[in-house]
């Protein structure tokens, strides 16, 4: 079987001052803190969420 794809996603911006909707894509990316790398499923449902909050994570495949 072949394995996933995976995506890094680092949180670079602060989300003081940002959408209560656009906070909550971070907490669902799993991000908890400036600088903070996790690594999620290439899936179109974290596509999405890392689409809507693109200005203020970086993401490596």
């Amino acid at each position: 079987m072949s394995e996933q794809k995976k995506i890094k996603v680092t949180l670079v911006k602060s989300l003081i001052g940002t959408k209560a909707p656009h906070r909550a894509c971070v907490r669902g990316l799993g991000l908890r803190r400036m600088h903070h790398t996790v690594e999620v499923l290439d899936t179109p449902e974290n596509r999405g969420m890392i689409t809507r909050v693109a200005y203020l994570v970086r993401c490596e495949a």
